[in-house]
């Protein structure tokens, strides 16, 4: 609030007649709910706040004061029963809301996950069971969160459909490479480019489809045939009294970095902040990259970011930073200089571990030779990149931090030596 006017993404509201609603969702959902009740204050009405349960140590509550916004807690990254209710909440809550009303949704990584709305004739099973299959076969989020809009009641615009004629605000923490609004937790306030068709088309590409419930084919197949009404496109009418803007992402974490490598001494090198594709094959990318630089008297130090993906085939645990520093140790092996490569997920959870990532440097496979421990590559073939970190202390265990915009990875190179 700005002198009792409502400013929201550069929006100026004279006054607000109606109700002040507050939806917070994701991983950051408490921290961003907490920081807009105390600017909000008393024009608050209501609040809801969904946040993953995975981000607690067990049995242990949230601290939600001073909080008034009610808390509800969900599955992530597979949805749960908890996670329906609270999309029912989610769903009364909008419904209610008439012209004099704006509804302020805050969005942060995780949120697709959190607030499952099966559409009619499917079961939050069946979502469950798909959303496991895509994450399994290496799915990009695009891809995951297309398939997802196509199942739910709320995303891909449909929070926008239900809040209509409300004015919707959404503020958002972007984990989604390039930050497209439409993708970021499945945009449930924003239009959806994407089809019936393109979602079946995901499923076939991923191979997967046969797997796939036979409900949620059924669905996808009526949608296509025009059974079923489409997801909101760009000129559908409930999107003119609704504002989006992102207002945090990977670029801003990969530009904190910059600045306190400056301040260590290097001179850093940002490479992308679009990072995309297989783990392993990335890490080899990379460290080439690095390997380049090697010849070169001055260190050399790189950053980058993105979210990589797994395509999982064996039965270990890991995540795909942990997955790229295993990658990664192999290609440092025999490296001409010292040298050091860490990937960190900024949520602190790394996939099916406890662990943010990994970190390690050219001496890493030789040590775990000394500890007998097989080659970087079979760790791999099991995708059991913790097991290998774990023993050589190259794992970064930060605990949850409550938030999530992807990764980021660090390679440092010490300069060659002068030649006499």
């Amino acid at each position: 609030m700005v002198k009792g006017r409502l400013v929201v993404a550069g929006v100026s509201l004279q006054s607000t007649r109606g109700r002040l609603v507050l939806l917070s969702v994701g991983k950051a959902a408490v921290a961003m709910a907490r920081a807009a009740e105390e600017r909000l204050g008393a024009h608050l009405s209501e609040g809801l706040v969904v946040t993953p349960s995975r981000l607690l140590p067990e049995g242990r509550e949230p601290d939600v004061t001073p909080l008034i916004s009610r808390l509800f807690l969900a599955g992530h990254p597979v949805p749960d029963e908890r996670g329906v209710a609270a999309a029912r909440e989610v769903e009364a809550l909008a419904a209610s809301l008439g012209r004099e009303d704006v509804l302020l949704v805050l969005l942060s990584g995780g949120a697709s996950a959190l607030l499952p709305a099966p559409s009619a004739g499917l079961r939050l099973e069946d979502k469950a069971v798909t959303t496991s299959l895509l994450l399994r076969s290496g799915a990009t989020i695009q891809e995951l969160n297309t398939v997802r809009k196509h199942l739910s009641r709320l995303k891909g615009g449909g929070l926008a459909r239900l809040a209509s004629p409300a004015r919707v605000f959404t503020l958002v923490l972007s984990d989604v490479v390039g930050d497209d609004l439409s993708t970021i937790a499945s945009g449930p306030t924003v239009p959806d480019p994407t089809t019936y068709l393109d979602a079946l088309q995901v499923l076939q590409d991923r191979r997967v489809l046969n797997e796939t419930p036979r409900a949620v084919r059924t669905h996808l197949e009526a949608g296509i045939r025009g059974q079923i009404p489409e997801t909101p496109k760009g000129d559908d009418p409930v999107f003119r009294r609704t504002v989006s803007e992102v207002v945090g992402g990977n670029r801003q974490s990969v530009a904190a970095a910059t600045r306190e490598a400056s301040r260590l001494g290097f001179r850093p090198v940002v490479l992308t902040t679009r990072l995309e594709g297989e783990a392993r094959e990335v890490a080899r990318c990379l460290v080439a990259i690095l390997r380049e630089s090697a010849s070169r008297p001055r260190p050399a130090c790189f950053l980058a970011g993105g979210e990589t993906t797994v395509s999982v085939t064996g039965r270990g645990q890991g995540g795909r930073n942990q997955e790229f520093a295993v990658a990664a140790a192999a290609g440092l092996e025999g490296f001409p200089v010292p040298a050091v490569v860490a990937s960190l997920a900024t949520d602190g959870i790394d996939g099916a571990s406890d662990a943010a990532g990994g970190v390690v440097d050219d001496q890493s496979a030789r040590r775990a030779r000394a500890l007998g421990l097989p080659a970087p590559g079979a760790f791999l073939a099991e995708n059991d990149s913790r097991n290998f970190l774990g023993p050589l202390g190259d794992l970064i265990l930060t605990g949850p931090t409550g938030t999530n915009v992807m990764d980021v990875l660090v390679l440092l190179a010490a300069g060659a030596p002068a030649r006499l």
